[in-house]
């Protein structure tokens, strides 16, 4: 009986590279779990799908760097880098409230999505539509990001390309572990999701925040809570950050550095004494995808000015 994962050919044919590659990736991957047998494509659609919906910003950043970008029908909301995206393809709404209507308004051949999307009931929705979906896991480790990578690719049947981004990827992370080991002593670093109705949202352990301010080299200082929560001025104060890092796409997040360290919560920390406040793009900083590596290297000269943080000598690998 002929592979579900084997395209269609004319009998007796012999099967192209590209189609091997895509065929033992999307084998590998359902082997390590990383989708649902029900995700992988029937005979009739292993070849690259035409027509994909992409609901995550790192999966629309990884099709753009594949060359993928003529085959996205539609995006979500998250979907924020290249700026393009959002301007040229149909919105399909939050990548955790999208509209089922929407999505199947626009025909896909392929859905791929965050591990997460949702709601569940458009999910369902998706599914009793008989529409192809493939969910990929939010690993945040080195090792899930360059994983993602593959993923992606193998689902949107550019596997090749794909290893090889992530193979780059890979070396990004390991010049990155590689500044690491010559960093000082380590500042402690406080994410603030948001300031607002007097409430300070942070990352605490085990969150996106947490796993970039270690690959930047940082120690979290908010790993008395799990996941992003309120922290009290009490535990901000006992906390003791050394810098205090923000997203700056944010209409929450545009107080000055005066500002921030004006309240009570701030000014009485470490880093209230040097004005040490950090922002960067929320995507660039928490999208975990291909520019990964570059954002915790951008990450770590902030925190480290004193180190003089080199550029990543790969960064213009092709």
């Amino acid at each position: 009986m002929p592979s579900p994962l084997a395209p269609s050919r004319p009998l007796g044919a012999r099967p192209h590279r590209r189609e091997l590659s895509a065929a033992i990736g999307l084998t590998f991957l359902a082997a390590a779990g990383l989708f649902a047998p029900s995700m992988l494509p029937s005979p009739a659609q292993a070849q690259t799908p035409d027509r994909i919906v992409a609901v995550g910003g790192v999966i629309t950043e990884v099709l753009y760097a594949l060359g993928l970008q003529d085959r996205i029908i539609g995006v979500d909301t998250t979907s924020q880098f290249p700026p393009e995206a959002l301007r040229d393809k149909a919105s399909v709404g939050y990548v955790r409230a999208l509209s089922a209507e929407g999505v199947l308004s626009l025909k896909p051949s392929l859905v791929i999505a965050l591990e997460g999307a949702g709601p569940p009931g458009a999910v369902s929705l998706l599914n009793e539509a008989g529409l192809r979906l493939a969910s990929i896991p939010e690993d945040n480790s080195p090792d899930g990001v360059v994983t993602k990578i593959q993923a992606i690719g193998a689902v949107a049947g550019a596997a090749e390309p794909a290893a090889r981004l992530a193979q780059q990827t890979k070396l990004r992370f390991d010049e990155l572990q590689t500044l690491r080991s010559g960093l000082p002593a380590k500042k402690r670093v406080l994410f603030v999701l948001s300031l607002q109705n007097g409430r300070v949202l942070v990352g605490g352990r085990n969150s996106s925040a947490d796993a970039i301010i270690q690959m930047a080299g940082g120690v979290n200082a908010a790993t008395a809570v799990e996941g992003f929560k309120p922290l009290n001025d009490e535990a901000i104060i006992a906390a003791a950050p050394d810098v205090i890092l923000m997203m700056r796409n944010s209409s929450s997040h545009n107080a000055s550095p005066e500002e921030v360290f004006a309240m009570p919560t701030f000014s009485q920390t470490p880093a209230a004494a040097k004005m040490a406040l950090v922002r960067m793009d929320g995507l660039y900083l928490l999208g975990f995808g291909p520019r990964t590596p570059a954002a915790a290297r951008d990450l770590m000269a902030a925190l480290y000015p004193e180190a003089a943080i080199p550029p990543l000598k790969t960064a213009a690998a092709p």
